[in-house]
């Protein structure tokens, strides 16, 4: 069967990024892209940070960033003095992790969807005071009622100090049901920690209704904000106990100031970070998602019948908002992190093609993302030059 008709391009928004045109960019949630009026807006900013560094620093700087948190904060209906800024979401990972206070006895629960940066955090957090982390196996195709009920399963009363859960899986494009986790682990008085790194700006999302303990998004990738910004968001509980890596003159200001003042950092992509929320609105908020979501599913199904993957086979994210899709590849491709790491780099060399590669279970996998600035014969491309490029591994 063949797939259905892509979304029709939203007009002039390609021209908002200065892409290379001449590779496919069809890896947009791994580090993102800024829009031009963005990449202006921090320009400008750093111009007035060199004209004048004393006045940029200590004239009216924490105001500047607190403002900046509360644009960002109202878009995820956060609480704005609940949350604070910090430069991705593995950082605010390993702020909680360090300020739980973890010892002997204790245990961290994750799931094996986790990213693995946030993996290494736990694991090294758990080294470092005695705690021991455990890994929950969640089939790929398991439904949101199964994913509870593993995690409810897996708690232990007592012992289980965190949950951490993506809200969308980076390895595995998968929507999670973190709101029902939550209520599920707070019966016992377990907080959860979700990772939602490819949720701001991607899909709608109210992070007081999902009511983590502490849930942490980046704006970098789907927020169209400059590189090194994301929102970490507290519940009241928590906040006396967030401590930063380092500690500065706002030290005793108490939390959020303590964790995002740190000296002589870069702070001009918080602050460039509402134009690009304005850039996404500008386009269309609900069309964005519509297109982007919808050409990722294109991609998914081009390519995987390409490999050929029928549509039965191809993983479900869970959600069709999701705009990120992966691709089985072929049994003995990419069955390692560095097999994977190395056709990744051979997609990018030889077919001038960014693109995602995962080893998760022992198989390859192919994670395309759709973004305003793709179009559909990206896709198609990658689908005619892939299995030839596999053939000759």
């Amino acid at each position: 069967m063949s797939p259905s008709p892509p979304p029709e391009p939203i007009a002039g928004a390609r021209l908002l990024f200065s892409l290379d045109p001449a590779v496919s960019h069809l890896n947009h949630g791994s580090f993102g892209a800024v829009p031009i009026p963005v990449q202006r807006a921090q320009h400008r900013l750093r111009d007035e940070m060199e004209a004048n560094p004393l006045r940029f620093y200590s004239q009216g700087l924490t105001d500047r960033i607190a403002h900046a948190r509360r644009h960002i904060a109202t878009f995820l209906d956060a609480d704005p003095q609940g949350a604070a800024l910090v430069s991705n979401a593995t950082t605010g990972v390993g702020v909680v992790l360090q300020s739980l206070g973890l010892g002997p006895g204790d245990e961290v629960i994750s799931t094996d969807h986790g990213y693995g940066a946030v993996t290494l955090a736990v694991a090294r957090e758990c080294r470092r005071t005695g705690a021991t982390s455990r890994v929950l196996p969640v089939p790929l195709t398991a439904s949101d009622q199964d994913v509870v009920r593993i995690v409810r399963a897996g708690l232990r009363p007592g012992r289980t100090r965190l949950v951490v859960l993506d809200q969308i899986t980076s390895a595995t494009a998968r929507l999670m049901p973190v709101a029902a986790v939550v209520s599920a682990a707070r019966a016992h008085g377990i907080p959860v920690l979700v990772d939602a790194a490819h949720v701001p700006g991607m899909l709608p999302v109210s992070v007081r209704d999902v009511a983590a303990d502490f849930w942490v998004g980046n704006l970098h990738k789907w927020g169209y904000a400059p590189r090194g910004t994301a929102l970490l968001v507290v519940a009241e509980p928590w906040r006396d106990r967030i401590e930063p890596p380092v500690v500065s003159w706002e030290q005793e200001s108490g939390f959020p100031a303590r964790l995002e003042w740190q000296a002589t950092v870069d702070y001009t992509p918080w602050l460039a970070a509402p134009v690009g929320l304005f850039t996404l609105r500008s386009l269309g908020l609900d069309r964005v998602r519509r297109h982007n979501a919808a050409l990722a599913a294109y991609g998914q199904r081009v390519v995987g019948e390409a490999l050929g993957v029928g549509p039965a086979a191809l993983p479900d994210p869970g959600d069709p908002a999701v705009a990120m899709r992966l691709v089985p590849l072929p049994p003995g491709v990419a069955t390692t992190f560095d097999a994977a790491r190395s056709l990744r780099q051979r997609i990018a060399d030889r077919l001038a093609a960014e693109v995602s590669v995962a080893s998760w279970h022992g198989r390859g996998w192919l994670r395309l993302c759709g973004q305003v600035y793709n179009t559909p014969d990206e896709y198609e491309r990658l689908a005619l030059r892939l299995p030839a490029l596999l053939d000759h591994r």
